[in-house]
């Protein structure tokens, strides 16, 4: 996916982060956990491709003494700044592969990721002195409310603030509520499916995160909008019932788009589908799929996507 509109500002604020007075301690309740801040982490271990990038997007590398669970290559945008990061392991690092490298702090793109038989349970982490976050639209022990790009935008403006560099943030912000006050919703009316994962049963986005809020923004409607989780479980049976007009398809590594393609062609229940047999697709890579810095760049491109499908209705 190229998001070319996205490369010069992130490439600035890579470049040289501004700075804004953050009031320590910074006592904050992250998923139900305070958390407090003495000042600036200055030795972070990120878990999972959104918290890296939103760290890189923030010009924090320097900051970054190991990454892991990464769920696929950083975007153009990012790569030279993400050079050269540790990768403490592929899957999700234990706690002590974790505490090896002295982190401060622990930003985690689930909340799944501090479990003991993980990065470490949170509790233990504190007592250790190693503060730790999770992106809030990923909170599990409490539920977060349906996710919008200003809770989106909150999260980064948060993340400034832990790290003292507040204008970065905001500047941010700015540029990505820019891009997506240039989208132009579809306005035909169009019903969709996103496509997460799954072969006999396929996992589909519902109606509270990232999948639902990125349909809106094009103007679909999400035929599993109504389901109050984030991603949920479902049938073909019920998807050719609904007969969506476009499918969203997640392109993963373990999982590719090519290969939900075949599957959908292929599958005797879902092969007459319109969207199947017309091709109706858009195509999102796993890491713009869940709540990040990614998800505005995704809805231009899948704009720029959508426009190019025509439909007989």
């Amino acid at each position: 996916m190229r998001y070319a509109a996205f490369i010069p500002l992130v490439l600035a604020l890579t470049a040289s982060p501004t700075h804004a007075a953050t009031p320590y301690p910074l006592v904050l309740d992250n998923c139900g956990t305070v958390v407090e801040f003495d000042g600036p982490p200055q030795r972070v271990v990120t878990l999972k491709s959104t918290a890296t990038e939103l760290l890189l997007a923030l010009g924090l590398a320097n900051r970054i003494v190991g990454i892991g669970f990464q769920d696929g290559p950083l975007p153009e945008s990012l790569a030279s700044a993400g050079e050269g990061l540790k990768i403490l392991s592929d899957k999700l690092p234990s706690q002590e592969v974790v505490l090896e490298s002295e982190p401060d702090f622990i930003y985690g793109g689930w909340e799944s990721n501090f479990a003991a038989d993980g990065a470490g349970e949170r509790p233990i982490l504190a007592e250790l002195g190693v503060d730790t976050y999770v992106a809030p639209a990923a909170c599990r022990s409490i539920a977060p409310p349906k996710l919008t790009f200003d809770g989106l935008f909150a999260q980064i403006a948060e993340m400034g603030a832990i790290f003292d560099i507040e204008d970065t943030a905001n500047a941010l912000i700015a540029e990505q509520q820019a891009l997506l006050d240039g989208v132009t919703r579809d306005p035909r009316g169009l019903t969709a499916l996103w496509y997460s994962s799954g072969t006999k049963t396929p996992y589909v986005g519902a109606g509270t995160n990232a999948p639902d809020m990125i349909m809106s923004a094009l103007g679909l409607e999400n035929i599993y909008g109504a389901v109050g989780e984030g991603w949920t479980s479902a049938s073909w049976e019920a998807i050719v019932d609904e007969n969506p007009d476009v499918i969203v398809l997640v392109d993963a590594a373990w999982n590719p788009a090519e290969q939900k393609k075949t599957l959908l062609a292929e599958n005797p229940i879902t092969n007459k589908l319109d969207a199947v047999v017309n091709e109706r697709y858009l195509i999102i890579p796993f890491p713009a799929s869940e709540a990040g810095i990614r998800n505005v760049p995704a809805v231009l491109d899948m704009a720029a996507q959508l426009a190019k499908l025509s439909f007989e209705r």
